[in-house]
This record gives structure tokens, C-alpha cells and sequence, in this order.
């Protein structure tokens, strides 16, 4: 997630301003309002992203606190939170809703609504999970980015073999059984060790 650039958000946001409802475009008046929904915290390695998302905002012409608000939402790992974020985040009217990190903010944003336009950020096939029917065409109200993470796993692991071939034990420090993501990229590693003999 560390290589999102800038212009990853400009796109990101960009495609997602086309999507924002005419109400919210016709208000001139009223600022308009980016629901920000993640499972993480904005501590940490999420730091970088968050200014990354900012700056991107800017280029795209849009300033926080100028002619912008954003509504951020942090579930802090505690992913049974999001769905009462998530419709918090429906209450306040927002334009577009970006959710970041795991699958799950996206699942509660599309629980929570089928209006408002929502926009992964995130390292999930949303294909795979079901959050859109494909990616080139992603119908419904879901669009975004994904950087395919988990599904590379066992290609790092391959590619890991063909760098040190005398490798017989690898071992894998993961971001906890309790999130999905985290599960699923286990599971994506321990079957490509089968394959390999690792």
C-alpha cells in the first residue's frame, strides 16, 4: 500500500467526481463531504497515505477545510465497528464514500448504501470478494483501486524460492487470524508452499 502515489488519488477521486450525486453538485453553497472509512488508524504507516490522500485532493483542486470536508472514520482494527461508522457516514449525507484498507470498509459502505458512490482503496480483488461484478466494468455504486495484494502473495513466495533455490523453511509473520484479509493472504501462501515443497 506504501507505493499509492498522488496521482493514484487524483485518479481515484477524480472517477469518483463524476459519480457524486447531482444534489450534492447542484448545492454551490454547501461544501461537499468525502466519507472516509477504514479499518486501520490513522497512526502509524497509514500517515504517509493520509497525506498522500490530501495532497491528491489538492491537485485535484479540492482543499480540506476550503472548499472540502472530510468525515474520516477509523475502525482501529476493530472491524465489528464499521458497520455503525459506516452508517454514520450515510447519515451525515456524505457525496462519496472512500474506503480504505482491508475489504471489509467496503462491505460495510455497501451494506450501508447502494446510493452513495463508494470508492475502495485497498489491497483485495473486489471481483473475488464480490464487491463488484468485474473489474472493467464494476456496476452498482462500488469503483476504486486495488493493488491485488493478496493474490501476489504466493508469486513473492515463488519468486522468494527462485532468488535463495536452496530455501527449504520460510516463515511468514501475519497481521492476525481475526481479519479476512489477513486469513485469505495465509491461506494464498501456505497453498503456494504446498506447491513448491516449502
Amino acid at each position: 500500500m506504501s507505493g499509492i502515489r498522488r496521482r493514484d488519488f487524483v485518479i481515484l477521486l477524480g472517477g469518483a467526481g463524476a459519480a457524486w450525486p447531482l444534489a450534492a453538485r447542484a448545492q454551490q453553497t454547501a461544501m461537499p463531504v468525502i466519507g472516509f472509512l477504514s479499518d486501520q488508524n490513522p497512526l502509524g504507516p497509514n500517515g504517509p497515505l493520509i497525506a498522500a490522500f490530501r495532497a491528491g485532493l489538492a491537485e485535484a483542486g479540492y482543499v480540506e477545510g476550503r472548499n472540502v470536508k472530510v468525515e474520516y472514520r477509523w475502525a482501529n482494527t476493530q472491524e465489528e465497528q464499521l458497520p455503525t461508522l459506516a452508517a454514520d457516514l450515510v447519515g451525515l449525507r456524505v457525496a462519496v464514500i472512500v474506503a480504505f484498507g482491508s475489504a471489509a470498509p467496503a462491505f460495510a459502505a455497501k451494506k450501508a448504501t447502494s446510493a452513495i458512490p463508494i470508492v475502495i482503496a485497498g489491497g483485495t480483488d473486489p471481483v473475488t470478494y464480490g464487491l463488484v461484478g468485474s473489474l472493467n466494468q464494476p456496476g452498482g455504486n462500488v469503483t476504486g483501486i486495488t493493488l491485488i495484494m493478496i493474490e501476489l502473495s504466493g508469486k513473492r513466495l515463488e519468486l522468494l524460492r527462485d532468488m535463495v533455490p536452496q530455501v527449504a523453511t520460510v516463515a511468514y509473520l501475519s497481521g492476525g487470524s481475526k481479519r479476512l484479509m489477513f486469513k485469505e493472504e495465509v491461506s494464498n501462501i501456505r497453498a503456494a508452499a504446498d506447491a513448491l515443497g516449502l
